[in-house]
C-alpha cells in the first residue's frame, strides 16, 4: 500500500510514502509518476483539510471526491474511492465523518461541499487512470473560512492522523 500526501509533515514517520506536494497539479503529475514507478497494488492518500463549521480535528473519509475549480461539463469533477477500501475503512473508524471532500487550488475555492482539501481528487483521479485502488482520508485542523492560520490547530490535527495511518494501513489491507 503506498501512501501519498501533499507534504512529508502529513506522512509522519509512515513508511513507504510520497510527498506529492501541495496543490492539484504537482499531486496529479507526483502520483502518476509514483504510480508508473513503483506499481502499488492500492493508494491510501492522507492529509490535512478545512471543513465549514469546525468544531475540533477530526477524522474524515471521503466519500467521493470533486473537483471545484471548474465549471465546465467537459471536465470530470468526480471521483469515487475504491468500495472494498471505504468500506475497511469506514469499519476500521466507525466514528469518522464519511463525506465528500472538494478540492480546489485555492483555501475557500469549494462550493457545496463541507470539507475541502487541495490534492484528493487528482491523487484519485491518477489511480483512477492508472487502475490502482485508492482512498482519501484527511484530518480537519480548520474552519475553510478562518483567515488566521494560527487559529488552525495544525499539530492537533496531525497528531490524529498520524496515529489513524497505521491502524489506516492495517484495515485496508483486510
Amino acid at each position: 500500500m503506498l501512501v501519498i500526501a501533499a507534504t512529508a509533515r502529513e506522512l509522519g514517520k509512515t513508511r513507504n510514502g510520497v510527498a506529492c506536494g501541495v496543490g492539484p497539479v504537482d499531486a496529479a503529475a507526483v502520483t502518476a509518476a509514483v504510480i508508473a514507478e513503483r506499481r502499488p497494488r492500492a493508494v491510501l492518500h492522507v492529509g490535512l483539510a478545512g471543513v465549514r463549521g469546525y468544531m475540533g480535528p477530526e477524522l474524515v473519509i471521503g466519500s467521493d471526491a470533486v473537483y471545484c475549480d471548474s465549471d465546465s461539463n467537459l471536465v470530470t469533477k468526480r471521483v469515487d474511492p475504491d468500495p472494498v477500501l471505504l468500506a475497511r475503512a469506514r469499519s476500521a473508524f466507525p466514528g469518522a465523518r464519511v463525506c465528500t471532500i472538494g478540492m480546489s487550488g485555492s483555501v475557500g475555492g469549494t462550493t457545496g461541499v463541507d470539507v475541502e482539501a487541495m490534492e484528493g481528487f487528482s491523487v484519485l483521479r491518477a489511480c483512477g487512470f492508472a487502475g490502482v485502488p485508492a482512498i482519501e482520508v484527511r484530518a480537519v485542523c480548520n474552519d475553510v473560512d478562518e483567515p488566521d492560520r494560527s487559529k488552525w490547530e495544525f499539530e492537533k490535527a496531525l497528531t490524529l492522523l498520524h496515529d489513524a495511518i497505521p491502524h489506516l494501513l492495517v484495515a485496508l489491507d483486510g
